[in-house]
């Protein structure tokens, strides 16, 4: 590559940077007190609550109102925003009361997966922008219905695919498209986490003290309460999360689908799942899987193993993107480009080129969906964006719980085309009162 070229890449990936990311500065610089963002959380215990602080952070939103069903959480959570930032927000354990407040501006879902549809679509009639935790929803229609809830009242959606705002995976891009590594063939993908195998098991036992269990629930079957069910560990159960596929999968596959320009689900997936370990670990959902995207110009692979934490390039996780002239390989903190040797002109047919200062990008995130709020423009991942990868885990792990290697999607008439056993998964089965939200 010449001087030029790079010089040209370097800076574009720059001036992509510079439009994503609002520093809190300048939101203080530019808005009154009374322009400031009210913001409430649903689901405070973990990630929801590292989201807000990223909000507050910013210096310009107000948290209004925290909601959980543990009122362990809550008085933590609401302890913390007090001695941290000096706001005081009301505690809710019912959602529905957050949403009718007139004064909330947005809302952030922080929910296990099974809640985030309903949370979300009743957070849109009640005209209030969304900053939704991934993967989008637990299962495809609920996808699809969300979607349509941000079009049709005009909301304002973050989806947490927070990769989309940062600078390894802008950069990454920025080479992919401007032609840096030729011909895009082949992505691999590996996801080696530890926490995939569940948790150890335990009997079934009594409602911790001051948890609403059954609303915990909410919509997913009614079942006895098991702590490796519970907090930190109901994703590895089907009825509320997709295990380590949908954790780290919408991540990662989002990526290789960002490097096509992909924004439709995929027309066919071939899947290798199983439970391998010797581990007795509490879990449904699987600890070895290999799955094959085939796509029109090349080819993704997901290579998923829990219980260990080694992988190529000495990175537990990580996205291989294959092309003509070198490879470029990358994970959240850095990226290197691999050149291919050209033997006729005895030289690499790219140049080398490596950056490892990358870091964890949810606050870049953030920053853009506040943006957006002020602009009423797209987000960096808007509902289209969050439903292709999801519907991309969901459909690999739909094969595996089925049986059927490989599965036809048909995205039109939302079914597969081979395999009736798999439509049985498309559309969950609320539990009574809550009903599947209709738009």
């Amino acid at each position: 590559m010449n001087p030029s070229r790079r010089s040209f890449l370097k800076k574009s990936a720059v001036a992509i940077s510079a439009t994503t990311v609002i520093p809190s500065k300048v939101w203080s610089a530019q808005f009154a007190p009374g322009d400031k963002v009210n913001v409430a959380l649903i689901g405070c215990r973990n990630m929801g609550f590292g989201i807000l602080k990223h909000h507050l952070d910013t210096g310009m939103v107000n948290c209004v109102a925290l909601c959980d069903i543990d009122e362990n959480v809550l008085k933590e959570k609401s302890d913390s925003v007090k001695k941290d930032y000096n706001q005081s927000p009301e505690l809710f354990k019912d959602f529905r009361k957050v949403l009718e407040r007139k004064d909330i501006d947005s809302v952030i879902i922080g929910t296990p997966d099974h809640w985030h549809c309903l949370i979300m679509v009743e957070a849109c009639k009640a005209d209030k922008d969304v900053y939704v935790e991934k993967p989008m929803a637990n299962t495809i229609s609920e996808c699809n219905i969300m979607v349509k809830a941000a079009n049709r009242y005009n909301r304002v959606v973050q989806v947490g695919q927070q990769q989309r705002d940062g600078k390894v995976f802008i950069d990454c891009m920025n080479l992919i498209k401007g032609g840096e590594i030729g011909t895009l063939r082949k992505i691999n993908i590996w996801a080696n986490f530890n926490y995939g195998l569940g948790t150890v098991p335990v009997p079934d036992g009594p409602v911790p003290a001051g948890v609403d269990y059954d609303f915990w629930l909410g919509p997913a079957p009614k079942r006895a309460f098991n702590q490796a069910r519970f907090h930190g560990s109901w994703r590895h159960y089907w009825d509320y999360g997709g295990g380590l596929m949908s954790d780290w999968g919408v991540h990662l596959i989002d990526m290789g689908l960002w490097a096509g320009n992909i924004t439709e689900a995929p027309k066919t997936v071939i899947t290798y799942a199983s439970n391998l370990s010797k581990q007795k670990m509490a879990r449904e959902t699987f600890d070895t899987m290999n799955v094959i995207y085939p796509k029109n110009d090349f080819v993704i692979n997901y290579d998923l193993t829990a219980g260990i934490q080694q992988g190529p390039y000495d990175s537990a996780y990580g996205i291989q993107f294959i092309g003509e002239k070198g490879t470029l390989v990358a994970d959240r903190s850095k990226y290197h480009l691999y050149p291919e040797w050209d033997g006729e002109n005895k030289a690499p047919k790219v140049e080398e080129i490596s950056y490892d200062k990358g870091q964890e990008s949810h606050r870049e995130h953030v920053d853009n969906f506040l943006s957006c709020i002020k602009s009423r423009e797209k987000t960096s991942c808007p509902p289209e964006i969050g439903r292709a990868a999801a519907v991309h885990v969901h459909i690999a792990n739909i094969s595996a719980r089925v049986g059927q290697p490989i599965l036809e999607w048909d995205d039109a008439g939302n079914r597969f085309t081979n395999c009736e056993k798999a439509n049985a998964f498309i559309t969950p089965v609320y539990r009574a009162p809550w009903k599947l939200p209709e738009v």
